[in-house]
């Protein structure tokens, strides 16, 4: 497909777009507590069904609307710019070796993950990210998805009830075409488990907790992931984000980005986990390696349109084809988009960050968590309670909450 015709795919005729808005939008944003003056359409002729869906559609929701039209064209544009990139390849694990080192007990089994570690930093720090294989077993990633899909559920039903609560069960992701930041809870039995148990009632028991088991592979005492964060953002370094992205079939591309303001030092570490395997028709993220130093970020954030355009043309730029379980650990400054899903499958990644803590004052992007965990965690009280876990704790965030709403409220 030309880009021209996937252009004219996307937007369509202008009427036509503009009936899509309206029956999009009128309905699950008309409960929201702050409106702007109501757009009124009139007819000389009688009133129509269209009309009153136009009376409806605040100014704010077409503006919304117009900007994400414009990001469309855009992100379009910079895909015809890419496919034009003759770097562009698949993003592969680097080859690296642990170093065994002397020592006894758990801390000669330690030393090599740590070794590999350092080396896995060093590439994070040159390239902007790090591509790291089989970070999570097929099961336990087979059970994540399989909740998160679940949560994704339960989170409709909870929003189309009532829209106010968006900001509960979406993140930084929410009313674009398809896409969302499904922020999770890191209370055993997930979102069925927000609402108090009434009084007089058993509690529910919730048999499994594939969130806890993700993070024990990943974060625990052993974990895959473990020594590399500790690496990068130290044990005082806070649990920023914990999502997941899911992008449904016929999901738009996004523009390229970085995902805040740029700052000298490294102020957060993402986290993007394939939950299936990840193809090209699914849409992986694109990531332009190199890119999170000062220079591409004041290019791409004050240069004009032409510069741009060559920073996404000369760039390495690597393409995140993933196996179910491997990640990309990633520089939040780096430019990266994810791409249109023209598969007919649903893509789930698990997405949790950690803050450098040498980075101090506000980073400038809030991310992708629920409003109670906000500044809750950090590294070392993520490895406090993957310990209870493995020692038969069976909810081992429970003093945490559900995370809702903010804390002291």
């Amino acid at each position: 497909m030309t880009v021209h015709s996937s252009i004219r795919r996307h937007l369509g005729h202008s009427l036509v777009l503009t009936l899509a808005i309206a029956c999009r939008f009128a309905a699950p944003f008309s409960s929201y507590p702050i409106r702007t003056a109501a757009i009124r359409c009139t007819h000389r002729h009688r009133s129509s069904p269209a009309s009153s869906i136009f009376s409806s559609i605040s100014a704010q929701d077409l503006l919304y609307q117009d900007q994400q039209d414009a990001m469309l064209r855009r992100a379009l544009h910079e895909e015809e710019l890419l496919s034009r990139n003759k770097s562009t390849k698949e993003l592969l694990a680097p080859k690296l070796k642990a170093q065994p080192k002397s020592g006894t007990g758990f801390a000669m089994k330690a030393k090599p993950l740590v070794s590999l570690a350092e080396a896995q930093a060093k590439v994070v720090r040159k390239e902007g990210l790090v591509r790291i294989d089989n970070v999570l077993t097929a099961d336990v990633a087979d059970s994540l998805r399989e909740y998160v899909l679940e949560q994704q559920r339960i989170a409709k039903i909870e929003t189309d009830h009532d829209a106010s609560l968006s900001q509960i069960y979406y993140g930084v992701e929410n009313r674009r075409k398809s896409r969302c930041d499904l922020q999770l809870s890191l209370l055993r039995g997930g979102y069925a488990a927000d609402r108090r148990t009434p009084e007089g009632e058993e509690p529910a028991v919730y048999e499994t907790f594939p969130l806890a088991d993700a993070l024990q592979q990943l974060l625990g005492e052993e974990g895959t992931l473990r020594h590399l964060y500790e690496n990068l953002v130290t044990m005082e370094g806070e649990f920023y984000e914990l999502a997941a992205v899911i992008t449904d079939p016929g999901s738009n591309r996004q523009t390229v980005h970085p995902d805040l303001p740029f700052q000298e030092k490294a102020p957060l570490y993402v986290i993007f986990l394939a939950l299936q395997d990840v193809t090209v028709q699914m849409g992986p993220t694109s990531f332009l390696m190199g890119t999170h130093t000062s220079k591409c970020n004041d290019i791409f954030n004050c240069g004009g349109a032409s510069q741009k355009d060559e920073l996404i043309l000369k760039s390495e730029c690597r393409l995140s084809t993933l196996k179910k379980g491997d990640a990309v650990l990633f520089d939040a400054r780096t430019l990266h988009c994810g791409n249109a899903n023209d598969s007919e499958s649903t893509r789930a990644l698990f997405n949790f960050s950690f803050r450098n803590a040498a980075v101090k004052g506000d980073l400038g992007y809030k991310g992708s968590i629920r409003p109670g965990y906000e500044k809750a965690m950090k590294l070392k009280d993520m490895s406090e309670a993957l310990l209870a876990y493995g020692a038969g704790d069976e909810n081992p965030f429970a003093k945490f909450g559900n995370g809702m709403f903010k804390r002291g409220y």
